[in-house]
């Protein structure tokens, strides 16, 4: 059974940044995470970085063990209502490879645009941009299938956070 934790933001985020290459050694900086753990064990995290909240954007960049479900309903409606119902941010951005079509194809499903950049993840790594505006996330599939963006009370464990 899944579970989500809050406040391990420095082991949730070193996880999440151990299986990124570009952030490997430079980590996320100040950040707020999820961790989805699997009994005791942390099989992945969602990292939320480089808040601006003039403009109301936030880079939010994910990981998990290979083969580990974890992309569950609850997963989704908590990773996209932190930043836009908690912070109240009007898009949320995600680099990813290029060459990562499935990811690419999930991120669609939710409604992200894309912006392809040649080169920006190294000399022979192309990227894309991803973004999700708050509109699109309202008008994806599993936000108007199960409400996602209305906010249920929160769990115990998430008031102490």
């Amino acid at each position: 059974m899944l579970d989500h934790i809050y406040g391990h933001d420095v082991v949730v985020a070193g996880f999440v940044a151990s299986m990124i290459p570009a952030c490997r050694n430079r980590g996320f900086g100040k950040c707020m995470t999820i961790g989805v753990i699997d009994g005791d064990e942390l099989v992945a995290g969602i990292v939320y970085h480089n808040w601006n909240p003039e403009a109301g954007v936030i880079e939010i960049s994910c990981a998990a063990l290979p083969g580990r479900t974890w992309m569950t309903r609850e997963t989704i409606k908590r990773a996209y209502q932190y930043p836009f119902l908690h912070l109240g941010c009007q898009m949320v951005m995600q680099m990813t490879a290029a060459e990562d079509t499935r990811l690419l194809r999930q991120l669609a499903a939710l409604n992200y645009a894309f912006i392809t950049l040649p080169r920006i993840l190294g000399p022979e790594a192309d990227g894309v941009v991803c973004l999700l505006t708050r509109e699109a996330w309202q008008a994806s599939k599993p936000c108007r299938r199960y409400r996602h963006d209305i906010l249920d009370p929160p769990a115990a464990h998430e008031r102490a956070a």
